[in-house]
């Protein structure tokens, strides 16, 4: 019986102050690390990046032949978007 005795208050104190903060401290982590990207989609990221990085590098070199070949094809094609929006309304 000497045991209980000599236990009660430190499980108690156990069970009051460490327990709440272990629980705490263990859901703030776990919510921490959900919230940052994974490795897959860190990857992902960076894949989709590099796609935008060759797609843009290629509408600059359209452009510029179009440019060399056709030099008023921006005017047409804004024109073009203005006779599709009148033929919207």
């Amino acid at each position: 019986m000497e045991f209980w005795k000599f236990m009660f208050v430190p499980t108690i104190l156990f069970l009051v102050i460490v327990a709440p903060m272990w629980i705490t401290m263990h859901y703030r982590s776990v919510n921490r690390s959900s919230r940052s990207l994974t490795r897959e989609d860190r990857e992902s990221v960076e894949h989709m990046l590099e796609t935008v990085d060759k797609l843009s590098e290629r509408i600059g070199a359209l452009e510029a032949i179009l440019d060399a070949d056709h030099r008023d094809w921006r005017q047409q094609v804004r024109r073009g978007d203005s006779r599709r929006e009148t033929d919207k309304e």
